[in-house]
Parts: structure tokens; C-alpha cells; sequence
């Protein structure tokens, strides 16, 4: 007779469909019984994320998923990723120095109610998200700082109290986590990072250029197009 095989707990990780994310989602489905969460927030890549999410779900069999619309950050505006007066920059040189106008506000905050309050639901004690504070464009919602306070909310404001958010990569460098990744074999091709197009990856905005330099640091070929092949890569 085998061994019985083990019960997993229960976990919820959101997946924006970004290689972060990804990474997060492969750990996720590895140590947990996993489900997935997306959140749709009017972002000028919606549609082209949704996939994204869609896409890795299948490939790393996490059959539970949950996709949600929150029409608020379009209605108050204020980030080049939901107001269309505000245009998508291209990278500056000191990335992370000042919060670009890519900041959606306290976007996390939202994202992770969410994910408390369907992980009540479910009986997960587990919520992964895939923030990075190194090699970062700076949000303050990616700070060690904000998730520590974050879960001292959860504690005080659910039923048992026993919910803990976790961000397994939010120490690492861009570069470990295409490693990492690559370790775990999460669907890298899958993913979008862009923050302006939705065919081939502009290759100019500070998340594409992030995420460039992370996969030549690691030693790895991107495997998204691109519309300039190689002209961030440098």
C-alpha cells in the first residue's frame, strides 16, 4: 500500500499575470492546494493580463480561480496604467529613485482585501503575492514595511485571525527571481510586464526594462516579443 499522500493547505495567491507573479504562483502551486486570484482594475493592459493569468493557471494546474473587477482605480485616476490623460513613460536611468507616474495608489491594499476576504472563504490561512522591493520601480506598496502592517490588520480584523500574507520574493533581486523561476519551470512565455501595449512588449517602460535586465543578468533569453528585439538588452 503507498503512502497516503499529504494534504496540502489551503492558499490563495494573486496572479496579475506578470513574471513576478508568476514565480509567486509556481511556489504557490508547489507548496499549497492552490487558488488563484486576478484582479481586473482598468488597467491599459487588462485584457492582454487576463490571458496572462488564464494562461499560467493552466500550465501550473491551479484549477480554483477567481477574477474580479474593481472599477475604482479608473474612476479617481491619477497613474498612467488607468488614466488615459497620463501618459506611460519610458524608463528613466535611476529607476526606484521616486515613485514613477506608474503608481497605481495603495493598488496593493485593495488587491489583498480581496484576497482576505475569499481566503475566509476558502478556510486558507496562506495569501502569496508577489511583491519585490529590490530592483524595483519603488512603490510604497512592495515595502517589507506596508505588508507587516498590513497583516497586523488581518489578525485584528477577521474571524480567527489566523490569515497571513507573504511576499517570498519581496528580498530578492530581479535577476534570482528569473532563476528561481526558471528552477521551478513557471511559464515565463506566458507572462506580460509591459505597461503600454498589449501585442509585443514596448521594451521602453520601466517594467519591461526591469524585466529585460533581469533575464540577461540571469543568463536567459526573454522568450515574450518585443518590438525592438534587443534594444533594452544592452
Amino acid at each position: 500500500m503507498g503512502e497516503v499522500e499529504r494534504v496540502r493547505p489551503r492558499a490563495v495567491v494573486l496572479v496579475s499575470g506578470g513574471m513576478d507573479s508568476c514565480v509567486c504562483a509556481a511556489l504557490a502551486a508547489r507548496d499549497f492546494h492552490a487558488a488563484a486570484l486576478h484582479v481586473q482594475y482598468g488597467q491599459r493592459t487588462e485584457e492582454r493580463e487576463r490571458r496572462s493569468f488564464e494562461g499560467i493557471c493552466d500550465q501550473l494546474g491551479i484549477a480554483d480561480r477567481l477574477v474580479l473587477r474593481n472599477p475604482v482605480f479608473r474612476a479617481i485616476g491619477g497613474s498612467a496604467l488607468t488614466d488615459d490623460s497620463i501618459a506611460v513613460p519610458d524608463a528613466s536611468a535611476e529607476i526606484g529613485n521616486q515613485i514613477p507616474v506608474t503608481y497605481v495608489p495603495f493598488r496593493n491594499a485593495h488587491f489583498l482585501a480581496a484576497a482576505v476576504s475569499w481566503a475566509e472563504v476558502l478556510g486558507a490561512e496562506k495569501i502569496l503575492i508577489g511583491a519585490v522591493e529590490q530592483d524595483s520601480s519603488g512603490y510604497p506598496d512592495c515595502r517589507p514595511a506596508f505588508y507587516k502592517a498590513f497583516n497586523e490588520a488581518v489578525r485584528t480584523g477577521t474571524k480567527e485571525g489566523k490569515i497571513e500574507v507573504i511576499a517570498p520574493l519581496i528580498a530578492m533581486r530581479k535577476t534570482e527571481i528569473v532563476r528561481l523561476g526558471l528552477e521551478l519551470g513557471a511559464p515565463f512565455d506566458l507572462t506580460w510586464s509591459c505597461y503600454s501595449r498589449q501585442d509585443k512588449a514596448c521594451g521602453q517602460c520601466e517594467s519591461c526594462v526591469l524585466r529585460l535586465r533581469a533575464f540577461a543578468g540571469a543568463g536567459a533569453k526573454d522568450p515574450i516579443a518585443y518590438v525592438a528585439e534587443g534594444r533594452t538588452q544592452s
